[in-house]
């Protein structure tokens, strides 16, 4: 099928739609889809990638036509601001006041933990993404909850290839809520051959790492061979602020997973240092990221960024999904249709797995390069880690 370039023309229309629908009753010919997620607030700058990505999937799934089986995809956009409260009722309204056939979103893991109950009770499907929290697919999951979004065990996994090796002693430094404890317990489950030695949590506001890099030095400094700091940090604060306390003094390595391109400026400074990726436009070689790499460009003057590769893949699980039941919204009927579903991604292909509609993906093991030409720190792969790699534990209990 030959993929049209992206139109702003059809973004702002698409964006038009959704000022104007709140109230509009739903017409026969239309499909509604709900986009819930943090247009403001600390993590609006994910937000804003995933609003971009899925208006960018949406124009390349349906050819442009922003139209599946005759039917007009309608996007509703919602700020939930980052709060949960917030999000919750707004996906209620969505679902109720908007005729929403299904929703996407949000940003938060904080907020999607609050938004599960509200799909359950309207028996509607959400489409997490991009929240990572593994609890979404795991202890707090329901059947109406699809994810594209990887979750915090793809994440630890992948980053413990690059840093689980015998004679390792690492410290983790996380934000203290879902995102961060959830990804920390599952990064000491994929540790087998390291040592972990200390966990430090902060508040998600945190501007001042002083005291805690000071206690994870305390633990590391007196360890016999490679130290190293794993953080996990969303939104706002620059946790890589705590290598200026010398760090090097002690021998003590800092590392990571992937980020943001602005967040990755800092990751500059340490050369070498390695992790594991959701996406970074110039690894994954397949036409739908070669498409939205050009319009991106195109269009932005700027490569596409970790959560629009996210956006774009949400939208894409869409409408195939859709394509697949020739319009057809009964949540039963998608819900079939999208357990065990492929589709092709800026990823490549992603799965919903059966038996938690969590999408198997795959992660990408990087080492930092220091580029001149980039204002960030340039992950190199050091190789694609795929999805049967990854023994991703089911944690829904179904």
């Amino acid at each position: 099928m030959k993929r049209r370039p992206f139109s702003l023309g059809l973004m702002a229309a698409a964006s038009l739609t959704a000022l104007a629908a709140g109230s509009a009753a739903q017409a026969a010919d239309e499909i509604r889809i709900a986009h819930i997620y943090s247009k403001t607030g600390p993590l609006e700058a994910y937000g804003k990638q995933t609003a971009l990505g899925f208006l960018m999937g949406l124009d390349y799934a349906t050819g442009g036509t922003m139209a599946v089986a005759g039917k007009k995809l309608v996007v509703i956009e919602k700020d939930d601001q980052g709060k949960p409260d917030l999000g919750k009722s707004l996906l209620a309204a969505a679902y109720n006041d908007d005729k929403a056939d299904l929703a996407v979103g949000p940003t938060s893991s904080g907020v999607a933990l609050a938004m599960l109950p509200v799909a359950e009770e309207a028996k509607k499907i959400l489409l997490v993404e991009p929240a990572v929290a593994d609890s979404i697919t795991g202890d707090k999951w329901n059947k109406y909850i699809f994810r594209t979004g990887r979750n915090s065990s793809q994440d630890a996994i992948s980053n413990a290839v690059a840093l689980d090796k015998a004679g390792v002693t690492i410290a983790t430094l996380a934000q203290d809520y879902a995102f961060g404890r959830d990804g920390v317990k599952a990064f000491k489950e994929s540790i087998k051959n390291a040592k972990i030695v200390h966990e430090e949590y902060l508040p998600t506001t945190t501007t001042d790492f002083t005291a805690g890099a000071q206690r994870l030095i305390d633990k590391l400094k007196d360890q016999p061979g490679r130290k190293v700091i794993w953080i996990i940090w969303a939104g706002a604060g620059n946790p890589f602020k705590i290598a200026d306390m010398d760090l090097k003094r002690y021998n003590i390595e800092i590392a990571t997973g992937g980020n943001i391109l602005p967040a990755m400026a800092s990751y500059k400074q340490f050369p070498g240092m390695e992790g594991a990726t959701y996406y970074y436009f110039g690894i994954p070689k397949n036409a739908v990221n070669e498409w939205l790499v050009a319009n991106h460009y195109s269009k932005h003057k700027t490569p596409p960024d970790f959560f629009t590769a996210g956006g774009m893949s949400a939208a894409i699980a869409v409408v195939e999904a859709l394509k697949k039941t020739k319009g057809d919204t009964a949540t039963n009927k998608l819900i079939g249709t999208m357990e065990g579903m492929s589709f092709d991604t800026p990823k490549g292909k992603m799965t919903f797995r059966k038996e938690d509609h969590q999408a198997m993906q795959s992660m990408y093991h990087f080492k930092i390069k220091a580029d001149p030409a980039f204002a960030w720190g340039v992950p190199e792969l050091v190789r694609e880690i795929k999805p049967e790699e990854m023994s991703v534990p089911i944690r829904n209990k179904r």
